[in-house]
């Protein structure tokens, strides 16, 4: 870390994607108000993460990351959260089961608040505004008052983000995440050949545990067996925010971002010389890079050096979102560069942002033929060059939406207006999700058999 970094060093270079605050007295006592609250996470958990992150980086674990694309005040309900950690522990128990490979869980959850929009102002009916950026900023509804940056909005951010850890961290540590209740994960609305086939894997780890249970093995002794460990992470873009949460770790004297074991820069704001860029290099947590068609493969090299200039595996994750027309013509170049230079990564596929279209009916949509095409080609390509596709990075929700075509529940174009609520990206429903999680098993098979065997010869 460069001995001049402080928390608001930041403030020096130009940050994008953030908003301007009319009252900056407001907004000064709002965050002085939130450097008092106690953190949201533990740095010592941020090094557990970062530890399993190094075992990613070595061929010998997974990365499953996700979520939905902004949380929202509006669906914060204990049942969404359930949910969708539901979806993750059963998408999880999948890739496990399927590959025998550990998968590590993160959860966009309880902090992705704030959104970049591709334009600052949106016009309807000739009145111009600014354009939503996440309830942590302003309002979706279309008036000057809903649409003006209030800096109240990131206590209401920090109580909701502090509520869903608070959920999140009974369920993963107090019994719901038992392997026996593995068959009360179910929900009800998923399509019947995912229901069918997550029954029989089900079924197949009751035997299991059955037998290590006669052998004495049980959730008495093995406590992986009665909970999990699971993660949050979001991306750092409202920098006045995580400034704010940012504190020094009493027992290694380090700074971390306690609003999150992980932070992400996106492919809009990861400039070398940027705001963004410059307040990621001083905290320590686990770190993740967007990768997007406009990577320019030196700058990228540059960005790995300032983030983690002694190379540490685990510290950062690049998450490639190409799109299913591109990455086959883009992705390869990129990782011979990180391979050459020798930097240790995680490499993970964001299937999803790459793969936005506008349907004929005008809802913004996902198709999921190119979804799974993407994560194909990124399985394939890592093969061809000797290296690992470490993980996915996913926009999805525990909720039964309609807001990507495709699957075995057949969405299509018209179905999309049935059950549409997301507030900005379309995102997976339960049902997608599984079945995303049977592909990406099939191919994780395939990825260890071959390493197995080549490490063999």
């Amino acid at each position: 870390m460069n001995d001049k970094w402080t928390p608001d060093s930041w403030r020096s270079k130009k940050g994008k994607h953030m908003p301007t605050y009319a009252n900056e007295l407001e907004l000064k006592n709002t965050l002085n108000t939130i450097r008092e609250f106690p953190p949201l996470v533990f740095a010592g958990e941020a090094r557990s993460l970062k530890a399993k992150l190094k075992e990613v980086s070595e061929g010998k674990a997974f990365l499953l990351q996700g979520g939905d694309c902004a949380e929202s005040f509006a669906d914060f309900h204990p049942d969404n959260i359930r949910d969708s950690f539901k979806v993750i522990l059963q998408m999880a128990v999948v890739l496990t089961f399927g590959s025998s490979c550990p998968v590590v869980k993160v959860g966009r959850i309880a902090g992705q608040f704030a959104k970049p929009r591709s334009k600052d102002t949106e016009i309807i009916d000739e009145i111009e505004l600014e354009s939503y950026k996440g309830d942590i900023i302003n309002g979706i509804d279309f008036n000057e008052k809903s649409r003006k940056p209030d800096p109240e909005r990131l206590i209401k951010a920090y109580n909701q983000s502090a509520a869903t850890l608070n959920l999140i961290r009974a369920f993963s540590q107090g019994g719901f995440a038992n392997l026996n209740k593995i068959h009360q994960w179910n929900l009800n609305f998923v399509e019947e050949d995912n229901a069918k086939k997550f029954k029989e894997i089900s079924s197949r780890i009751d035997e299991c545990l059955a037998f290590m249970n006669a052998c004495g093995i049980n959730e008495k002794n093995v406590r992986q067996l009665y909970e999990t460990e699971f993660f949050t992470s979001h991306e750092a873009l409202l920098l006045d925010y995580e400034e704010a949460l940012t504190r020094i770790d009493s027992t290694s004297g380090k700074w971390y971002d306690v609003s999150a074991h992980m932070l992400w820069v996106g492919d809009r704001t990861r400039q070398i010389d940027g705001a963004h860029i410059e307040f990621l290099k001083g905290i320590e947590n686990p770190i993740g890079i967007k990768v997007g068609p406009s990577t320019d493969s030196d700058e990228l090299i540059k960005i790995l050096e300032a983030l983690n200039p002694k190379n540490e595996p685990g510290r950062i994750t690049l998450i490639c979102r190409m799109g299913a027309e591109k990455i086959n013509t883009i992705l390869p170049n990129i990782i011979n560069k990180v391979k050459k230079n020798g930097n240790q990564v995680v490499w993970a596929c964001d299937p999803m942002h790459g793969n936005t279209i506008k349907s004929n009916t005008g809802y913004k949509t996902r198709p999921l033929a190119n979804i799974f095409s993407e994560i194909q080609q990124f399985f394939n390509i890592h093969k061809s060059l000797g290296t690992y596709p470490g993980g996915v990075h996913l926009e999805m929700t525990g909720q039964d939406v309609t807001e990507c075509m495709g699957g075995l529940q057949e969405i299509t174009d018209e179905d999309l207006k049935n059950r549409y609520h997301t507030f900005c990206d379309p995102r997976l429903n339960a049902s997608q999700s599984l079945e995303l999680a049977f592909l990406i098993s099939d191919f994780l098979k395939d990825e260890k058999f071959l390493s197995a065997k080549s490490s063999s010869l």
